[in-house]
């Protein structure tokens, strides 16, 4: 069935059926241009994505040390330094911490000497990054 003008066999032109596509089109590229058209928030404003800070080389030394110091307390056993992911430095700062964990574990504890273990990796990071770390001497 045709109406209205030449038209293939049972389609429909009329102005209504023009009408309705036309606006659906519409109502379609309004949607996609929308998204197109927002302005990007400009750099550095709250609304800006933005990537992490790097994580301070200081802390890192640290969290590997209080890892390696809870192990080695726990199982009584070095490894090798490399083995470990250590630097010399953070070597020399981890049998520091040991010791001194193995003293206070026997005088106060296993908490005492957790907390002994996070503070001493802290202070012992934070002065060898102070004093240059790894690129410093020659056990980098």
């Amino acid at each position: 069935m045709t109406t209205g003008g030449s038209g293939r066999a049972g389609t429909v032109r009329d102005g209504a059926g023009r009408t309705a596509a036309a606006a659906s089109v519409a109502a379609v590229l309004t949607g996609l241009l929308a998204g197109c058209a927002a302005p990007a928030p400009a750099p550095g404003s709250p609304s800006s994505p933005t990537s992490p800070s790097p994580t301070p080389p200081e802390v890192l030394c640290t969290r590997l040390v209080v890892h390696w110091a809870r192990e080695v307390l726990g199982s009584g056993t070095y490894g090798d330094y490399q083995s470990m992911g250590l630097s010399n430095g953070q070597y020399e700062i981890l049998r520091s911490v040991v010791d001194e964990a193995r003293v206070e574990h026997k005088r106060r504890g296993a908490d005492a000497a957790d907390e002994l273990i996070r503070r001493e990796a802290r202070t012992g990071c934070a002065a060898w990054y102070r004093s240059g770390g790894p690129g410093a001497g020659a056990w980098r």
